[in-house]
């Protein structure tokens, strides 16, 4: 890849994360109920998320999922009930500052933490229908492809990383701000309510003719 090529790409890959979508949702949500340094691993989870389409596009599937109909739809409705069922959890979830502990009492780990956010971007076939989209344009198909695809990745992780800081980072310090159990519970249902918008966009979301 030539640098001139990178540098197009590493500007076009900020305007991807700043973006809004269920991946600044599920940053600025660990941030609020976590705070910033125990909801950080989220991003972690998104990256490999990334990571996961970026195989699936390279591995050739991400065609055969905005080519078939059928794999398609199974997708997109897989990561429109995802994205609601995180919607209504998060509605649901208890008006206290800083949790760390689920409905149930049980700790939520930073484990859990990744696969929640490693799901939000794995069953999200808008994601590898963009992909497909964008990075070919980028590619040079007269040298070797998977140099190409590490470097795409890599560049992907960074910017998504650092917007993705800055997301976590300001729901955090809105978090330091409500004390109130009537305040949170509120800014619980707004993000609830964005997680279940962001699977409703999805649901209309058609696969390019």
């Amino acid at each position: 890849m030539e640098f001139s090529t990178w540098l197009a790409f590493f500007a076009a890959s900020w305007a991807i994360s700043i973006s809004p979508g269920p991946g600044a949702i599920a940053s600025m949500s660990a941030g609020l109920n976590h705070g910033f340094r125990y909801g950080y691993v989220t991003i972690f989870g998104l990256v490999l998320g990334i990571w996961t389409q970026l195989l699936i596009v390279g591995a050739g599937l991400g065609a055969l999922i905005a080519a078939s109909a059928t794999a398609f739809t199974v997708v997109k409705w897989l990561g429109v009930a995802y994205l609601v069922w995180l919607g209504i959890a998060q509605w649901r979830a208890p008006a206290r500052p800083m949790v760390a502990v689920s409905d149930t009492g049980e700790v939520v780990t930073q484990r859990a933490l990744i696969v929640k956010a490693w799901m939000i971007n794995v069953v999200n076939p808008k994601g590898t229908v963009f992909l497909l989209a964008v990075v070919p344009q980028f590619m040079n198909l007269h040298q070797p492809l998977w140099p190409q695809y590490l470097i795409i990745g890599a560049t992907l992780a960074f910017t998504d990383m650092v917007v993705m800081s800055g997301y976590t980072a300001l729901a955090s310090r809105v978090l330091g701000a409500l004390k109130e159990p009537a305040h949170i519970r509120a800014m619980n249902r707004t993000f609830g309510s964005l997680f279940v918008l962001a699977g409703s966009a999805l649901a209309f979301f058609k696969r390019a003719q």
